[in-house]
C-alpha cells in the first residue's frame, strides 16, 4: 500500500500546500491574494490547503440539477477540516434529451471537454486537491480523468440516483418511456397513455434509474477506490447523500495528510475490480469505454482482453434494469454495493487489498456491511445467478477484428444469424423501425455512428427501445459503430471497430447479407466471401468529414478508436 509520500509532496511551505502556496505566498504575490480577498478570502485562508469543488450543475437535466446544494456541502465539509473551499463549474450535457438528434454527437465529446476543464481550473489556480461530483453520463468519467491526470489528492461524490416513477403501480423510468414511444407507433398505447408516461418516469432529481451508465460508472469509480463507501449507492436527495458530500471533503484533506493520490489508488487490480463490480451488477456497455479511457489517463495497461478474461469468471448477480426487475433505489433500500463487494472479495473476485480515498484498503471499508436481507431478490446468491458469467461480451471477426461491445442478458439467446438491413444513420434506422419496415430475422446495421464518423459516437437508445416498444426484441439484433445506453437491451452489439469511416467492413455491408453473432465464440461475421469482401473494399470511398468547424471537427481529428476508449490524447508524443 502507498501511503507515506510526504518526501516527493512537500513544498518549502509544507506538503499542505505543495501548489496553493505557489500561488499565493510572498509579497510577488499580493495582485493574486487581492483577487482572492474579493471572492471571500481571509488572510488566515491563505495559511490554509486550497481545495477545488468541481461542480457538474446544470438545469440541463434532472441528473445534475441538485448537484449546486452538493457542492456546498462538500465545501462544508473542507472548511471544518481545515481547509479553503473554492467551487467552480464545468459542464454537463443531457443524454436522454438529446437521444436521437445530432446533438446527441456532443455527448461523448464533452467527456473530453469536462477532464479538460476540470484539469485546467484545477492546475491553474494551484488547488492542492479537489471534490469532484458528478451525475450524469459524462461528466463521471470526465471527472476521473481529470483526478488521473493531475494526479493531486481527490476524492468523486456521484450525484445519487433518481427515485422511480409510478404508472398504473408499476415503476417506470426514463427507458420506460423510449420503449412506449415505440409501443405507441404499434398502436398498443394511446397518444393519453403515451403522455401519462412523459409526465411521471422522472419524478425529481438524480440520475437514471436503472443499472444505466450513471449507476454504473458510480458503482465503478466506487470500487476503483475514488469514492467512498456507498457513495454509489444513496438516493440524490437523501441525509445520506448530503453526508457523503460533507465527508469527501474532509477525506481530501485526509489524503494530503497521508500522501495519498489519485494514481496509488488506480493501480491494475483496481480497474480489475472496477470490471468486475460492473459486471456482477449487469452494468452498461459504457463501463467499457469509460474504463479504457480512465486507465489511459492513470497510465495503466487495460484492453478489451481484460473484459473479457473477467468476464469469464464473474457472475450477474443483480437483476436490476434494463434488463432485470428492480431500479438502483432497491438496491439503495436493502444496503446499496457494499455487501456486494464484500461478497466478491470473500469469493476471491474482487482484491480487498487495493487502496482507497479514505486511507484504507477496500476491504476494510467493506468488511463491516451487514448481509442483504434474506427474502430480497434484488442480488441473487451465487448459486442462482442471474447469468453464470460476465454480459459485457467482447467479440471479434471479420466485422470486428479489433473488437465489438456486446451486451448478452442470456435473456436474448447467445447466438442470432439474420440478414442486414443497413442505415446511413440513427435517424434513418429509427425512421425504419416505427415505420414497420424492420422484420423478423434482420440485423439492423446502423454505420458512420463511430468516434470519427460521426462524429461522437452516439448512443442508440431510441432504436433499441423502438425495437422493443414494437415487441421484436427477441426477433431481431443490431449492430453499430456507435454505442449504447446503459438503458439499450435486446442483443445488441455496438463499438464495432475500425468503424465505417476508417473503411471497417461494416462499411461494405449491404441490405441481405448474411450476420452472425456467436456470444459463446465471442464472433462477429459478415458470411460473404472474402472475393466478394476484397471487391467491395477496393470500391469504397471514405465520405467527406460532416463538420469541418468547431467542437466536432477537433475531436474527429484527434479522437482514438473504441477499443482505446476514444481518447483525444492517445496519439500525442508525450
Amino acid at each position: 500500500m502507498k501511503n507515506s509520500k510526504q518526501s516527493d509532496s512537500c513544498g518549502s511551505c509544507g506538503c499542505s500546500r505543495q501548489h496553493s502556496a505557489i500561488i499565493t505566498d510572498g509579497p510577488e504575490r499580493a495582485a493574486s491574494r487581492a483577487m482572492l480577498h474579493a471572492v471571500g478570502f481571509t488572510d488566515k485562508d491563505f495559511k490554509k490547503p486550497q481545495i477545488g469543488v468541481a461542480s457538474t450543475w446544470s438545469m440541463v437535466t434532472p441528473c445534475n440539477m441538485h448537484i449546486d446544494k452538493l457542492a456546498r456541502y462538500a465545501a462544508q465539509g473542507v472548511d471544518a477540516a481545515g481547509g479553503k473551499a473554492v467551487i467552480f463549474g464545468t459542464i454537463t450535457i443531457s443524454d436522454g434529451i438529446s437521444m436521437g438528434t445530432e446533438g446527441m454527437k456532443y455527448s461523448l465529446v464533452s467527456r473530453e471537454v469536462i477532464a479538460d476543464s476540470i484539469e485546467a481550473v484545477v492546475g491553474c489556480e494551484g488547488f492542492d486537491g479537489f471534490v469532484a461530483i458528478g451525475g450524469c453520463d459524462k461528466n463521471m468519467p470526465g471527472c476521473l480523468m481529470a483526478m488521473a491526470r493531475l494526479n493531486r489528492p481527490s476524492v468523486f461524490v456521484y450525484g445519487g440516483t433518481i427515485l422511480p416513477g409510478i404508472h398504473k403501480g408499476k415503476k417506470v423510468d426514463i427507458v420506460s418511456v423510449f420503449e412506449a414511444v415505440g409501443a405507441h407507433a404499434r398502436g398498443d398505447i394511446s397518444d393519453r397513455e403515451l403522455s401519462e408516461i412523459e409526465k411521471c418516469a422522472i419524478p425529481g432529481p438524480g440520475s437514471c434509474g436503472g443499472m444505466y451508465t450513471a449507476n454504473t460508472m458510480a458503482s465503478a469509480i466506487e470500487a476503483l477506490g475514488l469514492s467512498l463507501p456507498n457513495s454509489s449507492a444513496q438516493a440524490a436527495i437523501s441525509p445520506a447523500k448530503r453526508e457523503d458530500c460533507r465527508a469527501a471533503g474532509r477525506a481530501v484533506l485526509q489524503m494530503i495528510q497521508r500522501g495519498i493520490k489519485p494514481r496509488d489508488i488506480l493501480t491494475r487490480e483496481a480497474f480489475e475490480n472496477a470490471i468486475t463490480l460492473a459486471m456482477a451488477l449487469g452494468g452498461s456497455t459504457n463501463a467499457v469505454l469509460h474504463l479504457l479511457a480512465i486507465a489511459h489517463s492513470a497510465d495503466v495497461k487495460l484492453t478489451l482482453d481484460d473484459f473479457t478474461r473477467i468476464g469469464k469468471r464473474t457472475p450477474v448477480l443483480a437483476d436490476l434494469k434494463p434488463s432485470g426487475r428492480f431500479v438502483m433505489a432497491e438496491l439503495v433500500k436493502i444496503g446499496g454495493t457494499v455487501p456486494l463487494m464484500k461478497l466478491l472479495i470473500e469469493e476471491g473476485l474482487m482484491r480487498g487489498d487495493c487502496l482507497t480515498v479514505t486511507g484504507k484498503t477496500l476491504w476494510e471499508n467493506v468488511r463491516g456491511a451487514k448481509p442483504y436481507p434474506k427474502n430480497q431478490e434484488v442480488v441473487r446468491p451465487f448459486s442462482n445467478p442471474v447469468k453464470k458469467d460476465g454480459h459485457l461480451v467482447v467479440l471479434r471477426g471479420n466485422l470486428a477484428p479489433e473488437g465489438a461491445v456486446a451486451k448478452i442478458s442470456g435473456k436474448e439467446g447467445l447466438r442470432f444469424d439474420g440478414h442486414a438491413i443497413v442505415f446511413e444513420s440513427e435517424e434513418t434506422a429509427l425512421k425504419a423501425i416505427l415505420g414497420g419496415k424492420v422484420k423478423k430475422g434482420h440485423v439492423i446495421v446502423i454505420r458512420y455512428e463511430g468516434p470519427r464518423g460521426g462524429p461522437g459516437m452516439r448512443e442508440m437508445l431510441s432504436p433499441t427501445s423502438a425495437v422493443m416498444g414494437e415487441g421484436l426484441g427477441n426477433d431481431v439484433a443490431l449492430i453499430t459503430d456507435g454505442r449504447f445506453s446503459g438503458g439499450s437491451h435486446g442483443f445488441v452489439v455496438g463499438h464495432i471497430t475500425p468503424e465505417a469511416y476508417e473503411g471497417g467492413l461494416i462499411a461494405i455491408v449491404k441490405n441481405g447479407d448474411p450476420i452472425s453473432i456467436d456470444a459463446e465464440k465471442q464472433t462477429l461475421t459478415l458470411g460473404l466471401p472474402k472475393s466478394e469482401i476484397n471487391r467491395r473494399l477496393k470500391a469504397w470511398k471514405r465520405p467527406k468529414p460532416r463538420y469541418l468547424r468547431g467542437a466536432l471537427a477537433k475531436y474527429a481529428a484527434h479522437v482514438s478508436s473504441a477499443s482505446q476508449g476514444a481518447v483525444t490524447d492517445a496519439n500525442l508524443s508525450l
